[in-house]
């Protein structure tokens, strides 16, 4: 007998998302599952950084005050909750849910997986005779682990499952395998698991929430979305909606663009299976309802990521508020005050940045004037703290007309920086901690193996030449980024066949530099996928050392894709 559909629901994307979410998709309608995602590579130097104050920390707090609103909710439903909130320390977690199910009086069975903290014996993991070759400073070293020990403890009966690092998509795979019993070469079945998950993990940017053509409704439909559900079948295929009556919308295109964020090629690999993103086939089956299926799977790779978050040293920022006429002499006497004053002890690294966010004649001062951003970093905290905002303050009555502040000036600030390893599978020792405290390992991957890189499909056929308009990328592409380590990616796609015959052949790697200034001197890769009528572009080092470096203005690369879609290119009149 087939099982039934699995009904899974997201109520976290990430560490301070919506804190109503919980009990608000325990209410709005039907789950056998709800999921939480509360980890982001930041999310784990934040976490680090609260254990090193507090041995017993290093878990989502809100997490738990979720809980105590909603433990009692979830278990009178049935309702099995799966939350990767135990970051840094999921045994700690599990106890606190254990402690908490005994004062509210609610009979929850609470299991926890753990193995992905290798920080301990990182060297030896790394194969690494010497300290040296570990990174300096490492507060966080996990690697990201797979579904399996997820389904370990829901097959023993737990009603609250919490992990610390797994793959987002390893929230949905674990149970999809528990409930329907997959076995881990079942790598279709795991790979349409893995889009659902992906889809989800991300919660309201799947109904709605930062969607390129959110224009096309009304606000009051999206001042305040849903969060997703996913229906798994037992072949892996699924439909993604969201519950009846909640704000947001479900289409191709939401569903889209959440497919083509922080991925990159045809392949996405995990701990569990390779999901090939190029057999991916998307159809609106209803109002909110898009059915995902085609997804084939590959076996995984042999090694796991490993996600090292250090510190990296202490920045700090001062902006000053340029007005009026003379911009860029005011940035220019200015930049050379400060240099001066900096002179006897300069930062390691300092970073200028003119944002002319000024026009002339205007009518309010705020938009007569431009910001002058200065960042400095360094190892020595000293070197970018009291002396160099100080500095600036100096400057007050001696340097350019109007020259005032944007904030207070400040101490340095630690800063972080996330980086990559990968350790073979079996280096893990992934297991999971059951409901009775038994303690059941979990295996590697079988069959794990490198694979040769997918050839690039053929691009359809150009649209005919025709007459053209100077206009924005975004009236006929929509677009979505994101961050990965030092990376970002921005994924493109046309809203019709048309659109898609155009852009796979005018948005190529050099006009997207063309349009993208800061990626010209950086390695930029672009994927086809044309199921999903998209291209990814991949920007290898535009964020530097990662989110918590701040290397740029927008860190996180959230808004790159938007800042493309607004540059203009001659569009054939037949798109607009």
């Amino acid at each position: 007998m087939t099982p039934r559909t699995l009904r899974i629901g997201n109520a976290s994307g990430f560490y301070g998302d919506r804190f109503d979410a919980m009990r608000e998709m325990l209410t709005d309608g039907e789950l056998d599952v709800l999921t939480g995602d509360y980890l982001a590579e930041l999310t784990m130097l934040i976490l680090g950084r609260d254990r090193l104050k507090d041995p017993e920390a290093g878990y989502a707090r809100t997490f738990l005050r979720q809980l105590e609103e909603c433990l009692g909710l979830a278990h009178e439903r049935g309702v099995r909750i799966v939350a990767n909130a135990g970051g840094l320390n999921p045994a700690g977690l599990a106890e606190r849910v254990r402690e908490l199910a005994g004062r509210l009086g609610v009979p929850v069975r609470v299991a926890h997986v753990e193995g992905d903290d290798l920080t301990p014996a990182l060297p030896q993991v790394l194969g690494t005779a010497r300290p040296e070759g570990v990174p300096a400073d490492v507060l966080a070293a996990h690697a990201y682990l797979g579904g399996f020990g997820i389904a370990a403890c829901l097959r023993a009966g737990a009603d609250v499952v919490v992990t610390g690092r797994v793959t987002d998509a390893a929230l949905v795979t674990g149970p999809a395998a528990a409930h329907f019993g997959w076995r881990p070469e079942e790598y279709d079945r795991l790979a349409g698991a893995v889009v659902a998950g992906h889809v989800l993990e991300c919660g309201a940017q799947a109904t709605g929430g930062n969607y390129a053509f959110f224009a096309d409704h009304s606000l009051e439909r999206l001042r305040r979305p849903g969060f997703p559900v996913a229906e798994i079948h037992e072949d892996g295929s699924c439909v993604i909606t969201k519950h009846p009556g909640t704000g947001g919308v479900v289409e191709v295109g939401t569903v889209t663009a959440q497919l083509l964020y922080e991925t990159d090629g045809a392949r996405y690999a995990g701990p569990d299976v390779t999901a090939r993103l190029d057999t991916v086939r998307l159809r609106q089956d209803g109002p909110d309802r898009v059915r995902v299926e085609g997804v084939r799977g590959e076996a995984p790779p042999p090694a796991l990521k490993v996600g090292l978050n250090r510190l990296g040293g202490f920045r700090n920022e001062v902006v000053f508020v340029l007005t009026g006429l003379d911009i860029e002499r005011k940035a220019a006497l200015v930049q050379q005050q400060m240099e001066d004053a900096l002179k006897a002890s300069p930062p390691e690294e300092i970073r200028w940045e003119l944002v002319r966010t000024d026009r002339a004649d205007a009518d309010t001062q705020e938009t007569a004037s431009a910001l002058l951003r200065l960042v400095a970093r360094d190892r020595n905290p000293e070197a970018v703290g009291r002396a160099f905002s100080g500095a600036a303050v100096e400057l007050a009555l001696a340097g350019y007309p109007g020259f005032h502040l944007q904030a207070p000036p400040g101490k340095g600030t630690p800063y972080g920086v996330f980086e990559t390893a990968y350790v073979p599978q079996e280096a893990v020792g992934h297991a999971a901690v059951l409901p009775d405290g038994r303690r059941v390992a979990v295996p590697p991957a079988p069959d794990a193996r490198v694979l040769q890189d997918v050839p690039e499909p053929p691009l359809p056929d150009p649209l005919p030449a025709g007459p053209t308009r100077r206009a924005p990328l975004g009236l006929v592409a929509g677009a979505r980024s994101g961050d990965k380590g030092g990376n970002a990616n921005v994924g493109v796609w046309a809203r019709s066949e048309d659109g898609w015959r155009w852009l796979a052949h005018t948005l190529t790697v050099d006009r997207f530099r063309q349009l993208i200034p800061e990626s010209r001197a950086l390695p930029v890769t672009r994927h086809v996928l044309p199921n999903l009528r998209a291209l990814n572009f991949v920007v290898e080092g535009i964020l530097g050392e990662g989110v918590a470096a701040r290397h740029r203005f927008d860190p996180q690369a959230k808004a790159l894709g938007e800042w493309l879609r607004s540059r203009h290119l001659d569009i054939p009149e037949v798109l607009l």
